[in-house]
């Protein structure tokens, strides 16, 4: 059984802060085992029977689930499961949250950003705190810890096992760890089913779900490309602005994301164009591009953690240039560049580019981050200059 590091958050959230937590999150990324993990009491939207008590409302459903009024010792915790469904969803959790925040903790789960769905209630400022829920990563694998204010932490080996089912299988809980090849065909067929026939049915009301698939299909082996609408739009045969609509929904349902590129401090930078990559990295057939996405989803996981604990305001680009210089990822912190990373399978001759970016706009540390190589007990962030890094390191330094 493997040790998430949303457990450490969740408990430690509960035990300082009252506002409600909302969980995140693509499909199958383990909300619901994170929110039932810890809670008294249990309500999800896709539920006939619990669906009505929610639509009975804050008070009746706070009788049936033991919270309406105040109990000694620890406060009991309540747990909403995809309630965003509910097109009411923000007033019912307001309501629930202002009449019965003294009696319990909430928390609510959705497979959609929860703030998609704009259809009823008021603000919900200072009322909860989100939490981003990614797959599995190597640093969660080998330290699922609360990272403290300094955000990395030393390195450590992974084992052997799970690196590999790690690249092969994906970060996603069950291919992970029943790491069966048969499984992960019928995982990911069926997930993409549902996010088509379910999530984005419910989402936009379309009934294009053919020309979707078509999209999210193309899509899945263009990770680490530059998001050209035109170019996408002629191949399915729709209009740009209706690519450009298709491609956000699939990004609000967590089947990939964008990154922008960073402009400042570069002159001649592309300031519009940008990259994609997909969530499940093990999809993707080419090495390259899938080694790449890899490397995108762990930096990406680690900078919403940063940001959602409290360590900063993190966030993560890429860098290129008209003369066609690009360093794959940069990552900043508080609005400043940090460090640099490029990936690569093999490659262990440092690209040239690193140096000439990192002096250019003053980061701190530039990284070639090398699938391919064995782990090294050294931390990478003790470094100013370029340096190649074992991907296995590297990684295991983040969340």
């Amino acid at each position: 059984m493997y040790k998430r590091i949303y457990s450490a958050i969740i408990a430690d959230h509960l035990a300082k802060y009252r506002q409600m937590i909302f969980l995140s999150g693509p499909r199958q990324v383990g909300k619901t085992t994170l929110a039932t993990e810890c809670a008294d009491a249990y309500a999800s939207w896709d539920k006939e029977k619990d669906r009505q008590l929610v639509l009975s409302g804050v008070d009746a459903l706070a009788e049936k689930l033991g919270v309406a009024s105040p109990t000694a010792g620890l406060m009991p915790v309540v747990a909403f499961d995809e309630i965003h469904r509910y097109s009411k969803w923000k007033t019912f959790l307001k309501g629930f949250f202002d009449t019965f925040e003294r009696n319990c903790r909430v928390i609510a789960t959705g497979s959609a950003r929860m703030d998609v769905y704009k259809r009823g209630g008021d603000s919900m400022m200072g009322r909860y705190f989100p939490y981003r829920i990614h797959p599995f990563s190597v640093g969660e694998l080998v330290r699922p810890a609360i990272p403290d204010e300094t955000a990395v932490r030393g390195p450590l080996p992974i084992e052997e096992d799970d690196w590999q089912a790690l690249l092969r299988f994906g970060g996603f809980p069950e291919p992970f760890t029943n790491r069966d090849v048969r499984f992960q065909r019928k995982w990911q067929r069926l997930r993409l089913e549902q996010l088509l026939r379910d999530d984005i049915r419910d989402l936009t009301r379309t009934t294009e779900l053919d020309l979707i698939e078509r999209l999210a299909k193309l899509l899945v082996n263009r990770s680490g490309e530059m998001l050209v609408y035109a170019s996408l739009a002629r191949e399915i045969n729709v209009s740009e602005p209706t690519v450009k609509k298709w491609v956000s929904v699939l990004k609000s349902l967590y089947y990939g994301f964008e990154i922008r590129p960073w402009f400042k401090n570069i002159e001649n930078s592309l300031r519009k164009t940008t990259k994609w990559y997909l969530r499940d990295w093990s999809a993707i057939e080419d090495e390259g591009r899938r080694n790449e996405t890899f490397i995108a989803c762990h930096l990406l996981k680690a900078v919403e953690l940063w940001t959602d604990i409290g360590i900063g305001e993190y966030a993560l680009y890429y860098i290129r240039d008209k003369q066609k210089h690009e360093v794959d990822f940069l990552v900043t912190k508080d609005g400043s560049p940090w460090f640099l990373a490029e990936a690569k399978t093999s490659e262990t001759s440092i690209s040239p580019v690193l140096g000439k970016v990192q002096a250019s706009i003053g980061v701190k540390h530039a990284f070639q981050v090398v699938i391919n190589m064995p782990f090294a007990n050294a931390n990478a962030f003790d470094y100013s200059r370029p340096v190649i890094v074992s991907a296995r390191t590297f990684l295991s330094q983040l969340p």
